[in-house]
């Protein structure tokens, strides 16, 4: 079935499952971030540098991760990562009408759109994930060492 992400607020931890959304809708104030990785010494391998590169481009990608500050959802839908902003408090109830409008088509439909539509980000994750995860527990091991050897 046709995914569809409502975010309100802040998504500033695994962003990248709402990028796996076929839709995205955000509030006016909703903010995206990646608190975890490089700012605190970890690799972004864990699927979120695939899911923001294939969404808004390798090089901007690169950028927001390797200086990690909020993004608006006006700059996000700039980037073409969000469908629609909408009015703050109304992304459930916007995603829900995209529901209904998707219910319409028949179920087969449904399922093989998804499909579809997902196929090359499933290729990509697959391709990159594992080694960006072996890459991101280096760097967290790592971090673990070097705060134990300065005790």
């Amino acid at each position: 079935m046709p995914v569809i992400a409502a975010i309100e607020g802040r998504a500033y931890v695994h962003s990248e499952y709402a990028l796996l959304a076929n839709v995205i809708v955000a509030g006016e104030e909703a903010t995206f971030h990646d608190l975890p990785h490089f700012a605190g010494g970890i690799v972004p391998g864990d699927g979120i540098f695939t899911t923001w590169s294939y969404r808004a481009g390798a090089g901007r990608a690169e950028a927001f991760l390797l200086n990690p500050h909020p993004l608006t959802a006006h700059t996000v839908h700039e980037w073409r990562v969000v469908a629609e902003v909408v009015p703050n408090g109304t992304a459930l109830a916007r995603a829900r009408e995209l529901a209904s409008l998707y219910l319409k088509a028949p179920e087969v439909t449904r399922r093989n759109t998804r499909a579809h539509f997902i196929q090359p980000l499933k290729e990509r994750i697959v391709r990159e994930v594992g080694y960006g995860l072996s890459l991101e527990g280096a760097s967290a091991a790592g971090l673990v060492k070097s705060m134990q050897s300065s005790k």
